[in-house]
Protein backbone atom coordinates (compact mmCIF):
# COMPACT_ATOMS: atom_id res chain seq x y z
CA UNK A 1 0.00 0.00 0.00
CA UNK A 2 1.11 3.55 -1.02
CA UNK A 3 2.04 6.33 2.05
CA UNK A 4 0.06 9.44 1.37
CA UNK A 5 1.66 12.66 2.62
CA UNK A 6 -0.92 15.57 2.72
CA UNK A 7 0.84 19.08 3.35
CA UNK A 8 1.14 23.08 1.84
CA UNK A 9 3.60 24.69 0.32
CA UNK A 10 5.42 26.67 3.44
CA UNK A 11 4.17 26.47 6.66
CA UNK A 12 4.92 30.58 8.08
CA UNK A 13 2.88 32.67 7.03
CA UNK A 14 1.81 35.69 8.46
CA UNK A 15 -1.94 36.15 7.37
CA UNK A 16 -2.11 32.21 8.84
CA UNK A 17 -2.44 33.93 12.70
CA UNK A 18 -5.84 33.85 13.81
CA UNK A 19 -7.34 31.48 10.86
CA UNK A 20 -4.93 28.58 11.04
CA UNK A 21 -2.77 29.42 13.99
CA UNK A 22 -4.31 30.99 17.43
CA UNK A 23 -3.31 33.93 17.88
CA UNK A 24 -0.94 33.21 21.10
CA UNK A 25 1.36 30.70 19.55
CA UNK A 26 4.52 32.46 18.53
CA UNK A 27 6.04 31.99 14.90
CA UNK A 28 8.86 29.63 16.39
CA UNK A 29 6.15 27.21 17.38
CA UNK A 30 3.98 27.03 14.22
CA UNK A 31 5.96 23.87 12.95
CA UNK A 32 4.86 21.55 16.31
CA UNK A 33 1.05 22.64 15.52
CA UNK A 34 1.23 22.27 11.79
CA UNK A 35 2.33 18.97 12.68
CA UNK A 36 -0.51 18.30 14.22
CA UNK A 37 -2.62 18.50 11.13
CA UNK A 38 -0.30 17.39 8.22
CA UNK A 39 2.17 15.09 7.76
CA UNK A 40 4.50 16.90 5.29
CA UNK A 41 5.71 20.47 3.96
CA UNK A 42 7.63 22.12 0.93
CA UNK A 43 10.08 24.39 1.83
CA UNK A 44 9.99 27.41 0.31
CA UNK A 45 12.72 29.36 1.46
CA UNK A 46 15.20 27.08 -0.29
CA UNK A 47 14.23 28.64 -3.47
CA UNK A 48 15.42 32.15 -2.40
CA UNK A 49 18.17 31.59 -0.55
CA UNK A 50 20.32 28.29 -0.53
CA UNK A 51 20.29 26.60 2.38
CA UNK A 52 22.99 25.24 4.89
CA UNK A 53 22.16 22.31 7.13
CA UNK A 54 21.67 24.33 10.69
CA UNK A 55 18.02 25.22 9.13
CA UNK A 56 16.96 21.69 8.76
CA UNK A 57 18.57 20.41 11.75
CA UNK A 58 16.44 23.38 14.13
CA UNK A 59 13.54 21.97 12.18
CA UNK A 60 13.92 18.45 12.88
CA UNK A 61 13.68 19.45 16.36
CA UNK A 62 10.45 20.61 16.25
CA UNK A 63 8.19 17.93 14.14
CA UNK A 64 6.86 14.50 14.70
CA UNK A 65 8.58 11.19 13.33
CA UNK A 66 6.69 10.95 10.25
CA UNK A 67 7.24 13.56 9.34
CA UNK A 68 8.43 14.41 5.29
CA UNK A 69 10.19 17.70 3.83
CA UNK A 70 10.66 18.43 0.22
CA UNK A 71 12.44 21.57 -0.75
CA UNK A 72 11.84 23.82 -3.27
CA UNK A 73 15.42 24.15 -5.49
CA UNK A 74 17.27 27.44 -5.76
CA UNK A 75 16.21 30.13 -8.31
CA UNK A 76 19.67 29.64 -9.94
CA UNK A 77 19.02 25.92 -10.46
CA UNK A 78 15.24 26.16 -12.04
CA UNK A 79 14.78 30.09 -14.00
CA UNK A 80 18.32 31.46 -13.69
CA UNK A 81 19.83 28.32 -14.67
CA UNK A 82 23.35 29.59 -14.07
CA UNK A 83 24.42 27.88 -10.79
CA UNK A 84 28.08 26.78 -10.50
CA UNK A 85 29.29 23.73 -8.75
CA UNK A 86 29.87 25.02 -5.41
CA UNK A 87 25.93 26.18 -5.28
CA UNK A 88 24.99 21.91 -5.71
CA UNK A 89 27.61 20.45 -3.77
CA UNK A 90 26.15 23.26 -1.07
CA UNK A 91 22.56 22.16 -1.09
CA UNK A 92 23.30 18.61 -1.60
CA UNK A 93 25.29 18.74 2.09
CA UNK A 94 22.31 21.20 3.60
CA UNK A 95 19.84 18.30 2.97
CA UNK A 96 22.11 15.22 4.28
CA UNK A 97 20.37 15.78 7.72
CA UNK A 98 17.18 15.44 6.66
CA UNK A 99 18.32 12.41 4.53
CA UNK A 100 20.08 10.86 7.63
CA UNK A 101 16.73 11.35 9.77
CA UNK A 102 14.77 9.65 7.03
CA UNK A 103 12.39 12.70 7.08
CA UNK A 104 13.47 14.12 3.33
CA UNK A 105 10.79 13.52 0.79
CA UNK A 106 12.24 14.88 -2.91
CA UNK A 107 13.73 18.20 -4.22
CA UNK A 108 11.44 20.20 -6.37
CA UNK A 109 12.64 21.68 -9.45
CA UNK A 110 9.65 24.05 -10.34
CA UNK A 111 10.46 25.23 -13.85
CA UNK A 112 9.28 28.41 -15.20
CA UNK A 113 7.06 28.69 -18.22
CA UNK A 114 9.59 30.10 -20.04
CA UNK A 115 11.28 27.07 -19.89
CA UNK A 116 10.41 25.04 -23.27
CA UNK A 117 10.25 21.39 -24.45
CA UNK A 118 13.52 21.40 -26.53
CA UNK A 119 17.09 19.61 -26.88
CA UNK A 120 18.91 21.79 -25.04
CA UNK A 121 16.30 21.69 -22.08
CA UNK A 122 15.96 18.11 -21.96
CA UNK A 123 19.83 18.13 -21.42
CA UNK A 124 19.49 20.29 -18.62
CA UNK A 125 17.54 18.24 -16.69
CA UNK A 126 19.90 15.57 -18.00
CA UNK A 127 22.66 17.62 -15.97
CA UNK A 128 20.28 17.71 -12.85
CA UNK A 129 20.05 14.57 -12.16
CA UNK A 130 24.01 14.18 -12.90
CA UNK A 131 24.37 16.70 -9.65
CA UNK A 132 21.53 14.91 -7.59
CA UNK A 133 22.38 11.66 -8.13
CA UNK A 134 21.17 9.93 -4.62
CA UNK A 135 18.57 12.71 -4.15
CA UNK A 136 14.96 11.84 -5.13
CA UNK A 137 13.93 15.04 -7.84
CA UNK A 138 10.28 15.74 -8.77
CA UNK A 139 10.32 18.28 -12.22
CA UNK A 140 7.46 20.83 -12.67
CA UNK A 141 6.81 22.11 -15.72
CA UNK A 142 4.54 24.88 -16.48
CA UNK A 143 4.35 24.95 -20.20
CA UNK A 144 2.32 22.10 -21.84
CA UNK A 145 4.70 21.63 -24.40
CA UNK A 146 6.23 19.19 -22.11
CA UNK A 147 3.41 16.47 -22.18
CA UNK A 148 4.65 14.08 -24.98
CA UNK A 149 6.53 10.92 -25.06
CA UNK A 150 9.94 12.07 -25.30
CA UNK A 151 9.19 13.81 -22.03
CA UNK A 152 7.93 10.76 -20.06
CA UNK A 153 10.52 8.18 -21.48
CA UNK A 154 13.32 10.64 -20.25
CA UNK A 155 12.12 11.21 -16.58
CA UNK A 156 11.61 7.34 -16.36
CA UNK A 157 15.04 6.79 -17.92
CA UNK A 158 16.82 9.18 -15.03
CA UNK A 159 14.43 8.43 -12.24
CA UNK A 160 12.82 11.54 -11.97
CA UNK A 161 9.12 12.63 -10.71
CA UNK A 162 6.72 13.74 -12.66
CA UNK A 163 4.73 16.71 -10.75
CA UNK A 164 0.81 16.69 -11.82
CA UNK A 165 -0.89 20.38 -10.77
CA UNK A 166 -4.20 21.35 -10.86
CA UNK A 167 -4.35 24.74 -12.09
CA UNK A 168 -6.38 27.19 -14.21
CA UNK A 169 -7.81 25.67 -17.52
CA UNK A 170 -5.50 28.30 -20.07
CA UNK A 171 -3.60 27.93 -23.23
CA UNK A 172 -0.09 26.11 -22.64
CA UNK A 173 -1.18 25.46 -18.85
CA UNK A 174 -0.82 21.85 -18.34
CA UNK A 175 -4.20 20.58 -17.87
CA UNK A 176 -5.07 17.87 -14.71
CA UNK A 177 -3.01 14.53 -15.33
CA UNK A 178 -1.79 11.44 -13.56
CA UNK A 179 1.11 10.70 -15.04
CA UNK A 180 3.49 8.55 -13.11
CA UNK A 181 7.40 8.56 -14.37
CA UNK A 182 8.46 6.68 -10.87
CA UNK A 183 7.63 5.76 -7.62
CA UNK A 184 6.96 8.54 -6.69
CA UNK A 185 3.42 10.42 -7.46
CA UNK A 186 3.50 14.23 -6.68
CA UNK A 187 0.56 16.72 -7.21
CA UNK A 188 0.29 20.38 -6.52
CA UNK A 189 -2.95 21.75 -6.34
CA UNK A 190 -1.91 25.72 -7.49
CA UNK A 191 -5.98 26.88 -7.70
CA UNK A 192 -8.20 27.76 -11.08
CA UNK A 193 -8.21 31.43 -10.39
CA UNK A 194 -7.83 32.31 -14.20
CA UNK A 195 -8.35 36.37 -14.21
CA UNK A 196 -5.44 36.40 -12.16
CA UNK A 197 -2.73 34.23 -13.39
CA UNK A 198 -1.23 36.31 -15.93
CA UNK A 199 -2.30 39.34 -14.43
CA UNK A 200 -1.38 40.27 -11.33
CA UNK A 201 1.18 42.38 -8.95
CA UNK A 202 2.34 39.93 -6.61
CA UNK A 203 2.75 36.82 -7.47
CA UNK A 204 0.82 35.27 -4.42
CA UNK A 205 -2.19 36.84 -6.31
CA UNK A 206 -2.25 33.66 -8.94
CA UNK A 207 -2.93 32.01 -5.65
CA UNK A 208 -5.72 33.13 -4.68
CA UNK A 209 -8.31 30.64 -4.65
CA UNK A 210 -10.43 28.50 -2.69
CA UNK A 211 -11.42 24.85 -3.69
CA UNK A 212 -14.81 23.64 -2.97
CA UNK A 213 -14.89 20.44 -0.76
CA UNK A 214 -16.53 18.46 -3.94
Amino acid sequence: MADFFIGTSGFSYKDWAGEFYPESLKSNEYLGFYCRYFNTVEINSTYYKPPDPDLFNSLLKKISVNFIFSCKAHSSMTHDRNADDTVYSNFISALKPLIKSGNFGVLLFQFPYSFYFNSINLGYIEKIKEKFKETDVVCEFRNSGWLNDRTFSLLEKLNIGFCNVDEPKLPKLLPATNILTNDIFYLRFHGRNAQKWWNCTEAFERYDYMYTEE
